[in-house]
């Protein structure tokens, strides 16, 4: 016959157990709307100017300009991106911490999705296929296939292909690319 303490702390532990975030968000699994290792707010101040309108400017200089009627975590992911923008592309970076050398692909889609809140830890382009929800979102689409991965946020690309235009690297491009082969994901409410 088990005490009524005893029975009290299992039920303490497994309570301790369900309020912790997942297996797979722990390892770099996916995050999504539902997952509790998701920060709640956006938790990079946004910098820079805005633009009027709903899409992204693209300076010469190759910096983006955040919309100015854009969500704040919209804003934080672009001023995140500008930070990196002329970073190397560097195979696996990005994966380790949010903080490197240089990204690949999924390192620095990971890292905008991190700075507008969306993402706990940096994940591979595969698992990006099921992060967030199955659709285009308003203002932040990730676009993920096994083997590459690239995001539009207020109407710019963030890529790290040489496809279009700005070299190769993690760079703010404002020519499309064909979302084909790729999984559309959103994360509710962008």
């Amino acid at each position: 016959m088990r005490s009524k303490t005893g029975f009290t702390y299992l039920l303490a532990l497994l309570a301790l157990a369900l309020s912790a975030p997942s297996a797979s968000a722990q390892s770099g699994g996916t995050v999504g709307p539902t997952d509790p290792a998701a920060p709640a707010t956006p938790t990079t101040p946004a910098a820079g100017a805005t633009t009027p309108g709903s899409r992204a400017k693209l300076t010469k200089r190759g910096m983006a300009i955040a919309p100015a009627d854009a969500p704040q975590a919209v804003k934080d992911a672009i001023a995140a991106g500008n930070r990196i923008r002329k970073k190397p592309y560097l195979w696996g970076g990005g994966h380790a911490s949010f903080n490197a050398k240089g990204y690949d692909c999924s390192g620095a889609v990971s890292y905008v999705l991190n700075a507008a809140g969306l993402l706990a830890s940096p994940i591979p382009s595969g698992p990006l296929m099921k992060w967030g929800l199955p659709a285009r979102g308003s203002w932040i689409t990730v676009y993920a296939n096994p083997g590459h991965t690239y995001a539009v946020i207020a109407g710019l690309r963030w890529d790290t292909s040489a496809m279009g235009s700005g070299g190769k690297g993690p760079r703010w491009r404002a020519t499309k690319r064909s979302p084909r082969g790729f999984a559309e994901r959103t994360y509710s409410g962008f």
